[in-house]
């Protein structure tokens, strides 16, 4: 009597295991040098050109604080040379013989002023623009876009004729309505921006429990948009703080009346001055001080509310 035969296949004839997708290959080890070298190459060429940009960046301003500490013969003998010690007269010159301190005051109110208005008005024309649909809505903000690629030197001519028809040519309160119509464009676009990418359920709530429209973006939308806030107005406070041109323009008259910018364009123009250039590049110090000291204090809002806009 026979047996019969498993109908199985035999062990030696099973089909071979499937491979795991998900192992790993054995890389060729003939690829790992190029690759090793091309990262290296990369990281060199990176690292040498970020060195290079900081010293671009960096150099000229502590060649000025350097300067700053050395009297007048000494730059003009060896200007590439340290300091033999560090003369405070420089400082104290420029502050109150060269007027620096009262051309800092100036400009500090004026900034003061025109900084937290222009926040103001720009976050609640950017909140309309972005919460409502109007017609037109899109002109306006279009319109606004524009305005940031209009050169202000353009209409340096009639603005000059608009605010001497409204007697507010050589005054504070001019200047600092300039100022913000100078930086309403940037601004708008650039809360508008922000304010679409935060959520609308907490404003739709508020208007559930019956908040106002404007008690929802006092209470609620602009508290939202503190990061962003900060961002824009440390770039506006940047250019209120740096403008020249519209200054010397629209500010001519008195010389007390003078903003920083125009103070040391002023010193520089002087002849009796040009000697002296210790406290000149002291004055140059004290105009980059408060620019450089608000940059290191809010660096880290900065660049969140630059990152803040772009995930939403």
């Amino acid at each position: 009597m026979t047996t019969a035969e498993p109908t199985g296949t035999p062990r030696s004839a099973e089909a071979p295991e499937a491979e795991d997708p998900k192992a790993k290959k054995p890389s060729s080890p003939l690829l790992k040098p190029e690759r090793s070298i091309e990262g290296a190459v990369l990281n060199v060429f990176s690292h040498g050109f970020l060195v290079l940009w900081a010293v671009l960046a960096a150099g000229p301003l502590l060649w000025a604080l350097m300067t700053a500490f050395k009297p007048s013969a000494d730059i003009l003998a060896s200007p590439w040379g340290l300091p033999d010690g560090l003369h405070w007269e420089n400082w104290s010159n420029a502050w109150s013989k060269a007027d620096i301190g009262r051309y800092t005051l100036n400009s500090f109110v004026i900034v003061i002023f025109s900084v937290p208005l222009t926040m103001l008005f720009g976050s609640m024309a950017a909140y309309v623009l972005a919460r409502f649909d109007f017609r037109g809505s899109r002109i306006v903000y279009f319109t606004f876009v524009g305005g940031m690629a209009f050169p202000v030197v353009m209409a340096l001519v009639p603005l000059f004729f608009v605010m001497k028809n409204l007697s507010l040519l050589d005054t504070r309160q001019g200047l600092i309505m300039v100022y913000i119509a100078y930086s309403m464009p940037f601004t708008i676009f650039f809360m508008t921006t922000f304010f679409r990418t935060l959520p609308t359920s907490v404003a739709e709530a508020a208007e559930i429990d019956g908040a106002s429209h404007s008690r929802i973006f006092f209470q609620v939308m602009l508290p939202m948009a503190r990061p962003g806030l900060v961002s824009v107005g440390i770039f506006n406070f940047l250019g209120h703080w740096n403008q020249y041109v519209l200054p010397f323009a629209l500010n001519q008259g008195d010389e007390d009346d003078y903003v920083l910018t125009q103070g040391i364009g002023f010193l520089f123009a002087q002849a009796g001055y040009r000697a002296d250039y210790g406290r000149l590049f002291a004055g140059l110090m004290m105009a980059a001080l408060p620019i450089l000291i608000v940059y290191a204090i809010f660096q880290r809002q900065v660049q969140a509310g630059l990152t803040a806009g772009a995930v939403k």
